[in-house]
């Protein structure tokens, strides 16, 4: 059933999600997981591999363009011989294949949408993980004038104002809506030949901004990443609390898809919220940035650190 469901789900995101960077997983679920790095262990004797369970995690692109889920998924499938298959989307589209029983669990960053999917019954339990922040990413020739500005809004206004390109997500996204809300903060509908509607991921957007010398708005970790391949592009604004970003992992209501692997759900939210696994991610990013690209934010790891 999770081998047909998984089949299902890839040629839905084939048709449906066409564009974003991050493809659903290529490997059948009953295929050996690759061994932890270090591990002398091969393959094929790994715990998933033996057991053959899997578990699908409808996740942002941001958690994946980063890095994150790389460095810190060896860890829950090493421990608990269950494989996890990323399906790396928008928000709003992580979101509607947990609705639709496409998914084990979902991690995302859209509180409102975040609470619309508990509050509808799609969910039994949310739990606070991680935060980073946005930024306004621009060329370094600024042609809008607006680094340093403390204000994403007013940053905004002014590119409106001189018609600057703006690359836009246009994906239905956690951050294309927090792009749409700095624009109604700005009392602003974006429209013109300057704005332009990617209907891409985050790491297509950036790429897409640096080739037009266009300005966009991106998750901070995803933007670092980048800069290990070079981007051209720099922070313009940061610092204006309406670009907080916090993440929340969901899993996906049982009663409403009994397919869905709850119990399984439930062990990979226990370890993703656990104190060893925010440690991990509070680390990540330090060695090749000096900075942690997300700050954990878990019950369990704010009651450890008071």
């Amino acid at each position: 059933m999770q081998f047909k469901r998984f089949l299902v789900l890839t040629l839905v995101l084939a048709v449906l999600l066409a564009g974003c960077v991050a493809p659903p997983p290529q490997t059948p679920a009953e295929q050996p997981t690759a061994a932890p790095a270090g591990s002398d262990t091969p393959a094929a004797e790994t715990p998933a591999a033996a057991a053959g369970t899997s578990l699908i995690l409808a996740t942002t692109t941001s958690t994946q363009d980063s890095g994150l889920l790389e460095a810190i998924l060896p860890d829950f499938e090493a421990a608990s011989g269950v494989k996890v298959d990323v399906v790396a989307v928008g928000t709003g589209a992580a979101l509607k294949l947990g609705e639709d029983c496409n998914a084990d669990v979902v991690l995302v960053h859209a509180r409102s949408r975040e609470d619309a999917y508990m509050n509808d019954g799609f969910g039994t339990r949310r739990e606070d993980v991680m935060y980073n922040d946005f930024v306004v990413v621009g060329p370094p020739a600024d042609p809008a004038g607006i680094s340093g500005m403390t204000s994403a809004s007013d940053a905004f206004t002014q590119i409106a104002a001189d018609a600057a390109p703006f690359i836009s997500r246009g994906d239905d996204s956690g951050t294309h809506t927090k792009e749409l809300s700095v624009w109604e903060a700005a009392g602003i509908e974006p429209q013109g030949d300057w704005y332009i509607s990617a209907g891409q991921g985050m790491g297509a957007v950036l790429s897409m901004a640096d080739e037009q010398q266009a300005y966009t708005l991106s998750d901070r970790a995803t933007y670092l990443a980048r800069t290990l391949e070079g981007t051209d592009l720099v922070i313009e604004v940061e610092g204006d609390p309406i670009l907080f970003n916090p993440y929340g992992v969901m899993d996906v209501n049982p009663e409403r898809c009994p397919q869905a692997k709850n119990d399984l759900a439930m062990k990979f939210i226990d370890w993703l919220v656990s104190v060893p696994t925010q440690e991990m991610i509070a680390g990540f990013g330090q060695q090749e940035f000096g900075q942690s690209l997300f700050t954990p934010d878990s019950a369990a790891w704010n009651e450890a650190h008071p």
